[in-house]
Formats: C-alpha cells, structure tokens, sequence
C-alpha cells in the first residue's frame, strides 16, 4: 500500500462487549468494514479472540484489514474463575457484574494503546452495554458510534416506553397499547425488556446512563436493514437526525459453508454429519429448534420442549444447552431413551450448533427460537417461519414483529419475561401440547401456513438482496463510512 493511501486509509477501533449474542455480529461488523476498505482493530481479549475470532483467521490471511488487540484478563482481581471472559461462561449469572468490572479495566489499556498511535483512529464502534468507551472518545476527541443488536422496531418501541411512562400504573398481567407506532402494539409489564422490567435487580440507575451514552454517540449501527421494517426504520432515522445506518443482516457477509460452521464458537457436532442428516431429509420437512447462547431454561421445561418435539412427529434437530444445568437435561435424555426413540426422525446437538449452516439448508421448514435478534434475523434471512418462544430481555418485542408485523411466526404463548439467574421461578409455563401445536402450524399443509412460508421465503430474498452491492444495507455502510471521511 502506497504512503498515501496508509495515511488516507480509515481506521476503526471496534469494541464488542463479552457475550456470544454480542460478539458475534460485532466481528460480522468488523468483516463487512474491512471489505468496504477500512482497517479495523477489535479490542478483545485471549479467550474470547479465540472462541469467536477465528471465521475472520482466512479473511486476514487472504489481506482484509482486520487485527485482534488482546488485553489479557485479570480472573482473580474480580473474582471470576479462570477462563471465564464472556457471559455464557459465567458460572453464576450473579457474576455479571464482576464480569462487566473486568471489561470496564480494559479501558486504561485502550487510551495507552490510542496514545502511542499516529494518527489516531477515525472512529470508535463501541457496543451498547458498554459505557467505558464514551469517556476515553470524549479524551481523544474521536466520534464513537454505538453498535445496537437490537432493531429498528425495538428501538422505537423503547423510545415511546420511556417518554409515556404508559406502563407505569398497570398491573404486571394488564395490557396496554404503546402510543405512536404504525401498528397497534399491545404488552404488559410482565413483557418489557430489562430496561423497564428488571425483576429482583435494580437497574435503573444503569439503563439511564446507558440512555445518555447513546445519545451522546455520533449515531448507532443496527443489525437490520431497511425494506423489514420500513415504517420503524423511517421513524427511527428521524429519531437519530439521520446518524442510524441499518447494515444488516450481518450474517450474511460470511457467504461459503466453511465460514458458517466457524461462525461463533466452536460447533459441538461434526459439520459433515449434520449435512448429511440434512441431506437425509424431505425439502422444508425439519424444525430447528435453539434457545440462545446465554439461556438458562430449568430442566423440567426444557423435558416439555424435547416431548413437544417428539410428538410432533416430525424430523427435528434440538440444540441442548442449559447453562450449569445442561447436565440434568442431558441425564434425562440419556435415562429415558430418548435418542433411542426418535432415531432417524430427530438430531439433539449438546453443545454450539453451526447455526446459520443449519438454517441454510434446503431440509429446514422451521425455526423454534427464543426470538433474541441475532437468530431471528438469520431465520429470516434463511426465509423460514418461526415458532416463537421469547425469555427475556427484548424478545417479546421481537415476537410482536415476527408474529404480528411480518406474519411468519407462531407464538407458544409464553406471557411473561423469564429473567437470567431466576429461570427457578418461572417452572413450566409452556406445555409440550403447546409446542406440537405451534410446530404444526408452521409445518403443516393448511393455506395460512403455506402463505406464512410465502412471506418468509421472500423476507429472505429481501434480505439477501440488502446487501448486495446497491442494496440498502451496501448503501447505508458505503453512507456510514463516508460520513467518518469527511
């Protein structure tokens, strides 16, 4: 590279907040920058670099821009045992706040690192749930952009919350409709995301700081893009006086079957042994069942949900994954037979699922997911109807816009938001009648189903088609760094 062209050339400091939800898309992000051009640092640290950061190891060695800047972790001042660098690691969930303390530490490394370079970075993409990074841009006079996993829809949903105040006075279990939206959007208490609804834990004082940071930001970066959800998309560019750039869906940049697999951590099945069970099954045949990376369902739930799958008596692939509990749910798997009964018909995978792979092959007629954005959006880009089973956080929302919005879901009919670390609380609230139920009615041969999967089949081509060159999502990120340049 020329002199001048080093000099010219931007570049982005990226730093993504330690959880697989969050992570993963961050290094889509980074990806897709280095493509346009930019040379990206991401800020990460051993374990994480190696857990998430290798699907970008043939990128860079084919010449794309990207580095890895590992801080290592200080386990044993924050009290977090060895190894544990991200949320699904944690032990405890109590332990999120250690966790946090031991990212917020990386910020004095970040300003040595920012001091000794000439020049500076052009711009800082910072996660949302990180506040640290507002202070050391403000220091260096850097513009920081905020990377939001969430939607556009969200986003506006959230916006009305906090300036109505319309849930504040209605019972947990009473509705009410958000005001100002395009579409009649009814929730209760019991249903809103954490920054309104936080249970047993306090969180206001953070979710307010959170508020200011992001709108104190240059502008926020969203995993979405445009044609989903236009009239929110619109809504929300106006809300952020144009500095919104929809540049999704980023799981769509990593284009061969050897980057899905890679893709996240490390998949706990051989890839080729799930294409081929794959292969083995009829076109649009199979349910695809995956809750989260950080979802801890308690096990006699999670029993309901593989019963509801066998007697569906349909093929299935099942993703396992409880947190610490995993092991009682694997115990009943084994002592009861199950795999024994459903051989051939259903696949369980303990562990991380190539998910993207997965969702891409031609078998897969549904996807029963918690509804949290990241898998949403690639069962949506995949063009598959969803059977919707959201926990927490946001993902109500999300279940309104896939259900009642775009039409290509099916809700279980959970009601109410199932907090990380109080999973005990909330027993069984769905029934393995309910999720044969809904399974069939995204499977099934009915005219509502066939249009549903009409509908999904086209998001995908939507969705597809964003980011390609002169797409809406090619445009907005050609948009977004010309905005850094000048």
């Amino acid at each position: 590279m020329a002199l001048q062209e080093a000099i010219e050339q931007l570049h982005f400091l990226v730093i993504p907040f330690g959880s697989p939800g969050h992570y993963i898309p961050t290094i889509d992000l980074a990806k897709l920058l280095a493509q346009h051009g930019v040379r990206v640092t991401i800020v990460t640290t051993p374990v994480n670099a190696h857990k998430f950061g290798s699907i970008l190891d043939e990128a860079i060695q084919s010449g794309l821009p990207i580095s890895f800047l590992e801080f290592p972790f200080s386990y044993k001042e924050f009290g977090l045992p060895e190894g544990c660098e991200s949320v699904d690691d944690l032990p405890d969930i109590g332990l999120g706040g250690a966790l946090m303390e031991a990212f917020t530490s990386q910020q004095k490394q970040v300003e040595q690192y920012i001091e000794n370079l000439n020049p500076r970075p052009s711009c800082m993409i910072s996660d949302m749930f990180l506040l640290w990074p507002a202070e050391v841009a403000k220091k260096f006079h850097i513009p920081r952009i905020i990377f939001d996993g969430m939607n556009c829809f969200t986003q506006m949903c959230n916006h009305v919350l906090y300036l109505s105040k319309v849930y504040e006075g209605v019972s947990e279990s009473d509705s009410f409709v958000l005001p100002g939206l395009p579409d009649r959007i009814e929730l209760t208490r019991s249903q809103l995301s954490f920054a309104f609804n936080s249970g047993s834990m306090d969180a206001k004082d953070y979710y307010e700081r959170l508020r200011i940071s992001e709108s104190e930001a240059f502008g926020v970066v969203i995993n979405s893009f445009e044609e989903l959800e236009q009239e929110y998309a619109d809504a929300y560019q106006k809300l952020k006086k144009d500095k919104a750039w929809c540049v999704g869906p980023l799981s769509l940049c990593h284009k061969d079957a050897s980057q899905k697999v890679q893709r996240g951590n490390k998949s706990s099945i051989n890839e080729n042994y799930c294409t081929k069970w794959l292969d083995s099954q009829e076109n649009n045949s199979v349910i695809y069942a995956c809750l989260g990376s950080i979802t801890r369902i308690e096990p006699a739930q999670l029993i309901e949900l593989g019963l509801g799958l066998e007697s569906s008596k349909r093929p299935f692939i099942w993703v396992v994954r409880a947190g610490h509990k995993t092991e009682k749910i694997v115990k009943w798997i084994d002592e009861e037979g199950f795999e024994e009964r459903i051989k051939g018909r259903g696949l369980v995978i303990r562990g991380w699922a190539p998910q993207v792979l997965i969702l891409s092959h031609p078998a897969i007629g549904g996807f029963l997911t918690h509804c949290g954005w990241n898998s949403a959006l690639e069962g949506i880009s995949a063009g598959i109807p969803m059977v919707t089973w959201p926990q927490f956080q946001e993902q109500f929302y999300n279940e309104k816009l896939l259900v009642q919005i775009l039409r290509i879901g099916i809700s279980v009919g959970a009601q109410n938001v199932v907090h990380l670390g109080e999973e005990e609380k909330s027993g069984v609230v769905v029934t393995s009648a309910e999720f044969t139920k809904a399974i069939e009615m995204v499977l099934g041969d009915e005219n509502e189903s066939e249009d549903r999967r009409k509908r999904a089949k086209k998001l995908g081509k939507m969705a597809n088609e964003a980011i390609e060159q002169g797409g809406s999502s090619y445009r907005n990120i050609t948009r977004l760094i010309q905005v850094i340049r000048d």
